[in-house]
């Protein structure tokens, strides 16, 4: 004779008490993940448009950047 498996049970009920949450915690992912990219590309856009205004010579020869030269992307105005 088959031993019972309570593992179907379990987890067809586990299922039926949490898909609300499974659902709502991916939704809410998705939202924060793309407003987390939306953020991204304004600070990049405001970053693009402090560097058009800064002559690139003058970003290259300051001591900040040539301390700091591995971190920092050149913009060409």
């Amino acid at each position: 004779m088959r031993k019972f498996d309570p593992w179907p049970v379990f987890f067809k009920r586990e299922w039926n008490r949490n898909w609300p949450f499974l659902v709502g915690f991916a939704i809410t992912g998705t939202i924060i993940t793309k407003f987390s990219l939306g953020l991204t590309v304004v600070l990049e856009l405001k970053y693009s448009l402090i560097c058009a205004t800064i002559a690139e010579e003058d970003a290259k020869n300051s001591p900040f950047v040539q301390r700091h030269k591995r971190y920092i992307r050149y913009c060409v105005p």
